[in-house]
């Protein structure tokens, strides 16, 4: 399995178990964000997702993307929806528990999305504080969960900015390809807006390199770029390119179950454990532990 460590020449970084979680919720909320398509975001939000709900925690999807890619990537057909994160963010007597699906991972649940939800950042114009709706929608299960993953569309328009504003911190699918470095930037620029006026605590988690290709000198050359622009940010686990991701969509499973004994699926439990060990997803009792032997 490629890591960054390893690809510049360096010793991989040590990763450990995770420390099983006695007391659930205290949510942190993540939101999977490029302006690019085509980058790994949806791929990442279900993998992640899978691979952090079998070391135990209470994980939850938020399909952000008219495309409702990943509502496709789990097996949820969209013609059949009864309601989608679209009604809950546009009609306040909705619940959020009448739109929850169980997936097929023991301990992972999702929020569809529908093509209705394009029709979304028209309808918020003229909605009050509309850039905290979808924050409104998921307080009433962060003490639930331990994580929520929103898989945002690609653009940088009204709906990415409420899932930055909602969000605790961002994860950056970056293909290891030299066009996808552009668009860094002006993603940047608009976190740094949001930090300003609407979330002030928004922190980047990370840039994630994906497709990345070991035989190439190219994908090789594109992370070490992407690693000196970013000297702090690049996570150290890569997610290689392989034939499996597109079958996993097919089969409407995240990889972790669909070929569980894969490199891809173990790229992507080693991702969550460096994201765990990061001090994520720990949980309300670990939260508690953490913050005791920090002195707070």
């Amino acid at each position: 399995m490629a890591t960054t460590s390893a690809v510049l020449g360096k010793k991989p970084r040590e990763i450990y178990e995770p420390t099983p979680i006695t007391d659930h919720g205290n949510a942190t909320i993540i939101s999977v964000v490029n302006q690019k398509g085509g980058v790994g975001k949806t791929t990442t939000t279900i993998n992640l997702g899978a691979a952090l709900a079998e070391v135990g925690r209470r994980v939850l999807l938020v399909d952000f993307d008219p495309q409702h890619s990943l509502s496709v990537g789990l097996g949820v057909s969209t013609r059949n929806l009864e309601g989608s994160i679209y009604n809950l963010m546009l009609d306040e007597s909705t619940k959020i528990e009448d739109f929850l699906l169980k997936t097929t991972v023991p301990g992972m649940d999702m929020i569809p999305s529908h093509e209705d939800l394009a029709a979304a950042e028209g309808a918020l114009v003229s909605v009050i504080a509309r850039e905290k709706v979808l924050k409104r929608v998921l307080d009433s299960v962060t003490d639930y969960y331990d994580v929520i993953l929103i898989d945002c569309q690609p653009s940088l328009g009204l709906l990415t900015i409420n899932a930055l504003t909602a969000s605790d911190t961002v994860l950056v699918p970056l293909e290891c390809e030299y066009f996808a470095l552009r668009g860094v930037a002006l993603l940047a620029d608009i976190i740094g807006k949001v930090q300003k006026n609407t979330n002030p605590d928004l922190e980047i988690l990370g840039i994630l390199p994906t497709m990345y290709d070991k035989k190439t000198v190219h994908s090789r050359e594109v992370l070490e770029r992407i690693v000196e622009a970013f000297p702090d940010k690049v996570m150290d686990t890569i997610i290689s390119r392989t034939v499996r991701f597109p079958e996993t969509t097919v089969a409407g499973e995240p990889i972790t179950t669909y070929a569980s004994s894969s490199s891809g699926a173990a790229a992507y439990r080693r991702l969550a454990r460096e994201i765990i060990q990061m001090g994520v997803a720990l949980g309300k009792s670990q939260e508690n532990l953490k913050n005791v032997a920090g002195g707070k």
